[in-house]
């Protein structure tokens, strides 16, 4: 593998470290940004606002006025289908840290990409926002 020359081991050795050292910067860096991610999803026009953090769990929820035209079962079935919008906005977010860090080709980050998919896939068309417009950015 490397011949008789003991500095042909010795820079193998050097460069497959800092590889591994690098990697798991890119690894910890990538924890470090998905863990500050945020992502908000509004629905009923706007009337209500939700905001999940980078593992999925809503840290904020706002309702103005309008909402209490609404009766109990659509306003709880319309918070949910904002929170799984704010969610599903996660994997493309989390896309993005994953190119910039870890790099979307990777082993890694395909595995990061997608565990996020899966826990939180794309709303079904039937999940459109009954009461307005939504965005992504929660506009």
């Amino acid at each position: 593998m490397f011949g008789a020359d003991p500095d042909d081991a010795e820079a193998w050795i050097r460069s497959w470290t800092a590889q591994v050292s690098a990697r798991a910067s890119a690894a910890a860096e990538l924890a470090d940004r998905v863990a500050m991610i945020k992502a908000t999803a509004s629905g009923a026009d706007g009337a209500i606002r939700v905001t999940v953090d980078g593992s999925g769990v809503p840290s904020e929820l706002r309702l103005d006025d309008r909402v209490q035209r609404m009766r109990g079962e659509e306003l709880a079935g319309e918070i949910m289908r904002v929170l799984r919008k704010a969610q599903a906005s996660l994997a493309d977010e989390v896309g993005s840290v994953v190119h910039a860090t870890v790099g979307s080709d990777s082993e890694t980050g395909r595995a990061v990409i997608d565990s996020f998919e899966r826990r939180f896939p794309a709303p079904l068309p039937d999940d459109d926002d009954r009461w307005g417009g939504e965005s992504r950015d929660g506009r």
